[in-house]
């Protein structure tokens, strides 16, 4: 997902959230949080974040062992730390983000290599004015258009009308406050074709501009918190010289 598509992921919330957010990603405020994830079945995982402009480290648990994820969104690649073996895995299968020299020039397209976007024109979605883009995208062969009326003072797809007939939108519920921080609520709803829908709740940070928690139907949850303003070392982003480059960790 672009940054323009909802925020159902547009989140940075924990390394895989904040991998969802690479294909959005375009920080403007760097931070750390705490971040944290449940999903229904399975136990809570989580871990530390320190987020800065060029790239996100993620330090947490996986299978017993202390693991370090280091994610450059514009080179399209990840570097796994394992610091009790001092080894590391260097990943570069990732979609690689084209950074922006002129912001002021943002389609929905900036970031889907191959796609063309067309605006259509200014309307008004729940009260708020919005761009409307039609997004068209080919895919072994077959051309798909998409239509999203995009927020651009958040850079947000406030609705979204899908080739298959599903519809995703928005809707704003207010403002309240997390954890000390002010934010905007929002509802997610994706209805397909035959009426079904989705229901899902986003609390939208305006000064991080992404959203820093979220809960589906079903109990999935994921949020940040004890979330400290600041630049970030460059030192937590870089490879240390000691580890030794391997394939694979079992």
């Amino acid at each position: 997902m672009n940054k323009f598509k909802l925020i159902r992921i547009n989140t940075l919330l924990l390394l895989i959230l904040f991998v969802q957010l690479v294909e959005a990603f375009e920080v403007d405020v760097e931070f750390s949080a705490e971040a944290m994830q449940v999903s229904p079945g399975q136990a809570p995982v989580y871990s530390k974040m320190y987020v800065s402009k060029k790239a996100v480290r993620s330090e947490s648990y996986l299978h017993g062992k202390y693991v370090v994820d280091i994610t450059f969104p514009y080179q399209g690649r990840r570097i796994t730390l394992y610091p009790e073996t001092k080894q590391y895995v260097d990943s570069v299968n990732f979609p690689v983000i084209q950074e922006r020299k002129n912001k002021s020039s943002k389609t929905p397209c900036d970031e889907m290599p191959g796609a063309k976007c067309t605006k259509l024109g200014r309307e008004i979605v729940n009260g708020i004015h919005v761009d409307k883009w039609q997004i068209e995208r080919k895919i072994k062969d077959k051309t798909f258009k998409v239509l999203q009326w995009i927020d651009s003072q958040r850079n947000l797809s406030l609705r979204e009308m899908n080739p298959d007939g599903s519809v995703a939108e928005l809707k704003t519920l207010g403002k309240n406050n997390l954890y000390g921080r002010q934010v905007e609520i929002w509802e997610y709803v994706i209805s397909n074709a035959s009426g079904n829908k989705q229901i899902s709740k986003q609390w939208y940070d305006p000064q991080l501009k992404m959203v820093i928690q979220e809960e589906r139907h079903g109990g999935f949850f994921r949020g940040f918190k004890n979330i400290q303003i600041g630049k970030q070392d460059k030192k937590l982003f870089e490879l240390p010289a000691s580890y030794q480059k391997v394939v694979s960790v079992k």
